[in-house]
Order: structure tokens, then C-alpha cells, then sequence
């Protein structure tokens, strides 16, 4: 699909007349019918605009003519899962679980290869065959490349350790001490609660990346902890397999 057919299919999704379109990104109704005829392309700043008006990506408005990958973790780009810059546009460079709301999230190539490669080994592909992917592929992308001039000095390292320290210090009955910290992306942890009063509720944004792990309980049985974490609050809980029969075992504020 080219970008003249992309625009027309967001615009008319949306229910929007040529006109609306234009008021919404500052240009004329007759530069959206050029743009839809085939005529013209909006430009960068536009594009910008119209990016997260759609909550798609350029290179989606654009009729996708690259492939776009992860030039941290490596791992191919959907918009669905395209990280954030701090004011909501969609990053192409990066995923969601290595750059939320612009910041950078692993600043240790060993840690990231390590979440990896369980993701990898999921899908079938053997422990050495995906870590020995991973040490090759990774030294290539532009953010391990730039580290030093991308990088935050261990800003973020240090808020992560100053999380872990205050999740240890909770002193959680059966669950054992936490080591690391990993990106979380909301929807896929969002587990839905039973409240004593009978009401279910979710914590967590769909949309926001978060800090957290799972972890074994030291009681054994078929339960493990879940935690996550962010600049506002601590949450930890248990459940079984996949998320099921989650129970609720404390939410803090910070």
C-alpha cells in the first residue's frame, strides 16, 4: 500500500472529511486531496504530525518501504510495539521494552542478551544458537555502536537498583531476593484483580513500559511473584501459569 492510499484509509477510519484532516495538521483541504491523489507527500514536519494524530508510524504513512528493526535488541518493528519519545511520538528506532517515554532501558549488553534468549529459546531456537546470534547482532546496532554519546551515565541503572533495594527491603513472605529489574510493556502484565469487595480492577496502562521480573516462590507448588515497578508505585503479586488466578499482595506508592 503506498502513502496516498494510507492516508485515505487512516482518514476515512477515523471519520474524518478532507477538511478535518487539514484543520487537524495545519495545511489546506486541497494538500490532503494532493497527498491522496497521488500528487505530493507531506512533509517531515507534517508527517510528524499526522504520525501521532494516526498513532502510526512514518514509515507506515509512507507505504513501509524500510523494514524497521530494533537497533538495540534487534528485534523487527511493528507500530504496536514502537517505543516513545517523552512528549508521545513513536520512536522507530526502538521497541517498546528498549525505549519508554525516552529513556533507554538497558545500559548492559550481557543483561539484555539474557532477556532475550529466554524469549528466543520460546520460540524454539537452542540457548547457544540464540546467545551466539545475539553477541554478533548486537554489537551492530546503532544504539550499542553510540553507546557513549546515548547513554546516561548509569542514570538509569542507578534508579533500578535503588528500586530493587526497596523491593528487597519489603521482606515478602516466599518470595525469594530480586537481582534484576527488566522492561515490561503494560499489556502484557496487566493481570485483572478479585478485591475482597467483589469489584475487579486493573493497575496498570496498557500503553506504559514498567520495570519488573517473575520469580519463583520459595514455598514451591505451581505459584510464582510477579513485580513491577516504576517512579510511582511497587506492585507485587502472585499467580499461576501464563497469569492465571492472580492474587494481589501489595501495592505501594513511592
Amino acid at each position: 500500500m503506498n502513502a496516498q492510499n494510507v492516508i485515505y484509509k487512516l482518514r476515512t477510519s477515523l471519520g474524518l472529511s478532507q477538511d478535518d484532516l487539514a484543520e487537524k495538521v495545519f495545511v489546506t483541504r486541497q494538500a490532503v486531496s494532493r497527498w491522496e491523489n497521488g500528487e505530493t507527500v507531506p512533509n517531515t514536519e507534517t508527517l510528524k504530525l499526522l504520525s501521532r494524530l494516526f498513532n502510526v508510524s512514518i514509515n507506515t504513512l509512507l507505504g513501509s518501504p524500510q523494514k524497521l528493526v530494533c537497533q538495540c535488541c534487534g528485534m523487527p518493528l511493528e507500530d504496536s510495539i514502537i517505543g516513545r519519545d517523552k512528549d508521545g511520538t513513536l520512536n522507530e528506532h526502538y521497541c517498546q521494552w528498549c525505549y519508554a517515554d525516552g529513556t533507554y532501558t538497558y545500559s548492559n549488553m550481557d543483561d539484555l542478551i539474557d532477556v532475550c534468549v529466554g524469549h528466543m529459546v520460546d520460540e524454539g531456537i537452542s540457548e547457544e544458537q540464540a546467545r551466539a546470534y545475539l553477541k554478533q547482532t548486537l554489537p551492530t546496532l546503532d544504539y550499542w555502536k553510540r553507546y557513549e554519546q546515548l547513554g546516561d551515565g548509569g542514570e538509569f541503572e542507578a534508579f533500578k537498583r535503588q528500586l530493587i533495594d526497596e523491593i528487597n527491603a519489603l521482606h515478602i513472605e516466599g518470595m525469594p531476593k530480586l537481582e534484576k529489574l527488566n522492561a515490561l510493556v503494560g499489556r502484557f502484565v496487566n493481570l485483572e484483580y478479585l478485591l475482597s469487595s467483589g469489584a475487579k480492577v486493573k493497575f496498570l496502562n496498557d500503553q506504559t513500559t514498567y520495570l519488573g521480573n517473575q520469580l519463583e516462590s520459595e514455598f514451591g507448588g505451581d505459584r510464582c511473584f510477579g513485580v513491577v515497578a516504576c517512579m510511582d508505585f511497587i506492585l507485587i503479586c502472585t499467580y499461576e501459569k501464563d497469569g492465571v488466578n492472580p492474587e494481589l499482595v501489595l501495592y505501594k506508592k513511592r
